[in-house]
């Protein structure tokens, strides 16, 4: 069955941010708002949107400050909780009500997981894929040390990321890299195709890669998000699905296991599952399993 085309829409935030986005589903159906991660676009949610709207969701799939035809962040922050203060402007700005859903996927989990922590989100539960929410990665003894070092193999790219320029003279192999290494046995063609036309210049291109150079300099975020510094460290506060490839290059599946743990933690309701067959981009690679976990947990706690 041909996919469901989404329509765009464009929203300016109070903060001078121009979002464009696309949607699906009817204008008077419940927010779901899904923030995809790196290296990839709105795009990713090619599949989920449309049976999401099926369900009756306004879909709403932004493309994340630095991203076109997403303006470059208007401050400069590429920190997490700016993307949280977007996400929750962004509901405001669309007339979302207490019904609204937050679904992410890798910056976009990270993302999800403050939106979700933060003491006054307007969002009633979050759906977050492939990285779990910070608690879950925390070192906890010696017995953690083979993940750990496991972990730091698979994470070089994120050192790598730190370095002036180079990450951006070398962008586009570099992420066809990463696609092959983190979801194995997938073609990423029409999503590198996306990629490219989000990122079309060194400026986009550094914007992109300043999501992990700004993760580490906490001290260098804005006053105007001084409220959710933490919140993206921490466990959500709504109900989480939380959903990991099986074979995911990116971060080790294993941590979906120390999620479980702190699932006592977490409110009723929320759950985890690793998805066989699947590395990190799982939303793409498994469609059909990964839409009906999320379209039970929507029913659930809607």
């Amino acid at each position: 069955m041909p996919r469901a085309q989404p329509e765009t829409l464009t929203v300016d935030l109070p903060s001078g941010l121009h979002v464009s986005a696309l949607t699906w589903g009817p204008e008077d159906g419940p927010l779901a708002v899904l923030l995809h991660g790196f290296p990839d676009t709105a795009h990713t949610w090619r599949h989920l949107g449309p049976v999401l709207a099926e369900d009756g969701w306004r879909v709403v799939a932004p493309f994340l400050r630095g991203y076109a035809p997403t303006g470059l962040a208007p401050d400069g922050s590429y920190h997490v909780p700016a993307l949280v203060h977007d996400t929750i402007a962004l509901h405001a700005a669309l007339g979302g009500d207490e019904r609204a859903v937050v679904v992410g996927h890798d910056w976009g989990a990270l993302v999800a997981h403050g939106t979700g922590a933060a003491e006054h989100t307007p969002y009633a539960a979050a759906v977050a894929m492939a990285v779990p929410p910070a608690p879950a990665l925390f070192p906890r003894g010696l017995g953690d040390l083979p993940l750990l070092a496991r972990q730091s193999l698979l994470s070089w790219y994120t050192v790598f990321h730190q370095l002036p320029l180079l990450p951006e003279r070398v962008f586009s192999a570099h992420v066809a890299r990463l696609w092959r290494a983190w979801s194995p046995g997938y073609d990423p063609g029409e999503d590198l195709e996306h990629l490219a036309a989000a990122l079309p210049d060194r400026a986009h291109r550094k914007a992109a890669i300043d999501y992990y150079r700004a993760a580490p300099r906490r001290g260098a975020l804005p006053t105007a998000y001084a409220d959710l510094a933490d919140t993206w460290l921490q466990l959500p506060r709504v109900p989480l699905l939380y959903l990991h490839g099986a074979r995911d290059g990116c971060l080790d599946s294993r941590f979906a296991a120390r999620l479980v743990e702190l699932l006592p933690e977490l409110p009723a309701r929320s759950r985890v599952e690793v998805v066989p067959s699947a590395g990190h981009f799982l939303q793409l690679e498994r469609p059909d399993r990964v839409a009906a976990l999320v379209r039970t947990f929507l029913a659930e706690v809607s």
